[in-house]
């Protein structure tokens, strides 16, 4: 009985703090930047065929297009001189990821004890019409577990009650999320009668060292909205994470138009996470890049720079051939290291 109290008022008050920073947002001064929408998510891949295979049959992804990039204006882009890669394009319902491999400069793997805390760690949350027919589903490919199975939200986190997750990786190790959301929960697009199992993509999640410091960029200087929280922790969050001791705070931002959003994950618990390495580069496997679309590219990296921000690229490239769906791109790291793209289509 204690401990169903002690939930229900750390929920009042999440959901007190949640209003506080809505009445907050009123009064705090225009972001330095204001994207309007998240055009995809992307990661580096060691073997595309591998990674196209995967997408396709074991998560109903279709491909799109696939290009091989090399030149200057990609070397900017990217941080790396000597590029030559490879990039598919794949779509699940309205959105869309990029998988990359680089042919020359090759990277490095992820780390093999990579944990759901340390601040390398992204993933991005896949939709699906009924999780126990997705899960045997994926079993098909025997993929590599980081839930044992599985987990259903408990009651007592409203914000989160009766949510299905369970946490796997592909092929090269990056860590992939399928989400059931019953009625109520998430955006109603995820609610259309449909017999698709894999429906598209909710959100990718960072792990994060605080929460302040990441509002104050993606928030404060992006112009991102906070469209809700929670703080999880018990058994169910540490059998998802495969954390023993997980206690996690979860910020989600949106932007303006309707697409997929991104979630910060503070870890109060356990202890021991690691930092993201300074000379991660894009073309480790474990670099992820969220792409997010601006009006005036130019005007919004002078905007950063004279904030302070840290950029990957040299400059703005400049691609009038719109290969990957854009015209212009920069490439830069939030305080923790991961990696944002800003474009101008």
């Amino acid at each position: 009985m204690i401990g169903r109290l002690r939930s229900a008022s750390l929920g009042l008050l999440l959901a007190l703090c949640f209003l506080w920073g809505v009445a907050a947002s009123a009064q705090r001064p225009a972001p330095a930047v204001q994207v309007k929408e998240v055009h995809s998510f992307g990661f580096t891949v060691s073997n595309l065929e591998r990674s196209v295979e995967f997408f396709r049959e074991a998560l109903t992804f279709q491909k799109v297009s696939e290009v091989e990039l090399s030149g200057s204006e990609y070397e900017h882009l990217q941080g790396l001189f000597g590029i030559r890669m490879r990039v598919a394009r794949m779509q699940l319902g309205d959105e869309r990821i990029e998988l990359v491999e680089y042919l020359t400069p090759v990277g490095r793997p992820i780390p093999a004890d990579s944990r759901s805390n340390d601040l390398w760690f992204q993933h991005m949350a896949i939709v699906v019409r009924d999780m126990e027919k997705a899960y045997r589903h994926l079993r098909r490919f025997r993929v590599r577990h980081v839930s044992p199975e599985p987990q259903i939200l408990p009651e007592w986190n409203v914000p989160a009650a009766g949510i299905k997750a369970f946490k796997f990786r592909d092929p090269d190790g990056h860590n992939l999320e399928l989400l059931y959301l019953p009625p109520g929960k998430g955006a109603s697009r995820w609610h259309r009668p449909t017999d698709r199992l894999f429906l598209g993509i909710d959100h990718s999640a960072i792990s994060i060292s605080s929460t302040e410091k990441s509002l104050e960029f993606h928030r404060d200087l992006l112009g991102m909205k906070v469209v809700g929280g929670s703080l999880n922790y018990g058994s169910t969050q540490e059998r998802l994470d495969n954390l023993f001791g997980a206690r996690v705070r979860v910020t989600a931002l949106a932007p303006p138009i309707p697409t997929p959003g991104l979630e910060t994950l503070e870890y109060l618990t356990p202890p021991g996470a690691r930092p993201m390495p300074r000379d991660v580069k894009s073309n480790d496997i474990v670099h992820w890049q969220v792409t997010l679309v601006v009006d005036d590219l130019n005007a919004a990296a002078e905007a950063l720079r004279t904030r302070g921000v840290r950029f990957v690229s040299s400059r703005v490239a400049a691609f009038p051939e719109g290969r990957l769906g854009f015209k212009k791109a920069v490439m830069l790291k939030d305080p923790d290291g991961h990696a944002i793209r800003l474009v101008e289509k």
